[in-house]
């Protein structure tokens, strides 16, 4: 194998595929990226054998062939290469690397080509297509929701599938933590009317958002009983599904809370992140006292002091005290796009919903904190 190709390019493709590669591996060809010179263009991939991404680039093919070698360094050295630096990549007997410019050279140990698992292949018998701004609209307002528990593993994900909202089809994406709820819909693609649910993990979920930051078009979607294909242009990853049943969502949202705030998103944020100055760094807890035209906002910390802000407010319920973590509430603030936030409460106890005015597909949920 023999490819020339540009700096910029190859240090992209692999910023993306070293991502996926563990620092830690028991088996040493999962630790390799495959690169595979073809048909005028350069083929790399890397696996976990939870997922696998694969990305194809053109260059300039002297002479065709593959070869394994570590991600991470490899990595490491193009990002450390001249920006301008043309790279000529050459496999030495397949057990080398040897990757060069006009005056820098580095050879990397190699493992055989055969060895690097496939987990692309297979039968996907669904498929829809989605754009990618409606793809990253689901993804930006839930990821943050997604559980880091290991022990309730169905949580470390996001929920995807078609239901029926107000008599009409849409696509759904729902993730939690129990602490808090993101649950987006969205126009529901062709042919995914029939997506009965499956539970993308968190990773995988990451690699994607990566790749549809930077890139506009059509993303096909392909699913079997425990995989997951996603295809956008030059890009292929596949990842395994999260077994398990994501937990009755629905359940768990009120439709009974009566008390609605309104508050100007910016003002909200910026003054919950310096009552929180003074909140605990455990619990991360300020509280919230409600009054009419007057939201305060205040922290105690016992060993630091304490913290109050009042800013104007549209509200209509009967004077509460209700307690929440700061995080969270600016987790879900910062996802607002609409001027202002409104929030529909119940009681000190009963989780809280709040809503983005300039989007009505979107709803968050918020359980409270005792204080």
């Amino acid at each position: 194998m023999k490819a020339k190709i540009n700096k910029k390019t190859l240090v992209q493709t692999l910023s993306h595929l070293h991502s996926v590669v563990e620092k830690r591996n028991t088996i040493p060809i999962l630790a390799n990226v495959l690169i595979e010179a073809k048909d005028k263009s350069l083929v790399l991939a890397a696996t976990d054998m939870e997922i696998a991404e694969l990305q194809s680039i053109s260059c300039e093919v002297l002479q065709e062939g593959s070869i394994t070698t570590p991600a991470h360094i490899l990595y490491d050295i193009v990002r450390k290469l001249p920006d301008e630096a043309m790279i000529e990549l050459e496999s030495i007997e397949g057990k080398k690397l040897e990757i060069k410019t006009d005056k820098i050279s580095f050879s990397l140990m190699c493992l055989p080509p055969n060895d690097f698992p496939d987990i692309h292949s297979g039968e996907y018998p669904e498929g829809f297509d989605i754009d990618t701004a409606s793809l990253r609209r689901l993804i930006d307002k839930t990821l943050f929701s997604v559980s880091t528990e290991e022990t309730r593993y169905y949580l470390n994900g996001i929920y995807l599938h078609s239901i029926k909202e107000e008599e009409t089809e849409v696509l759904r994406a729902v993730a939690t933590d129990g602490h808090r709820l993101s649950r987006l819909s969205a126009s529901l693609p062709k042919n995914a009317n029939n997506l009965e649910g499956v539970i993308i993990p968190r990773k995988t979920v990451t690699e994607i958002k990566k790749i549809i930051d930077n890139q506009d078009g059509q993303v096909k979607i392909q699913i079997a009983k425990n995989k997951i294909k996603f295809s956008l242009n030059n890009v292929i990853i596949t990842s395994k599904l999260l077994d398990g049943t994501f937990p009755d969502y629905e359940r768990v949202i009120p439709n009974n809370n009566s008390k609605e705030l309104i508050v100007n998103a910016q003002e909200f944020i910026a003054a919950v992140d310096r009552v929180s100055t003074l909140s605990s760094d455990r619990t991360r807890a300020i509280k919230f006292k409600l009054s009419n035209k007057v939201l305060e906002i205040t922290a105690e910390n016992p060993d630091q002091g304490s913290a109050k802000e009042n800013i104007s407010v549209h509200y209509n319920g009967e004077n509460l005290e209700i307690g929440f973590n700061s995080k969270y509430l600016i987790d879900i603030a910062r996802q607002i796009t609409g001027a202002n936030i409104k929030f529909m409460l119940s009681d000190k106890l009963s989780p809280t919903l709040m809503f983005d005015e300039e989007d009505s597909l979107a709803l968050y949920l918020l359980m409270p904190m005792h204080i």
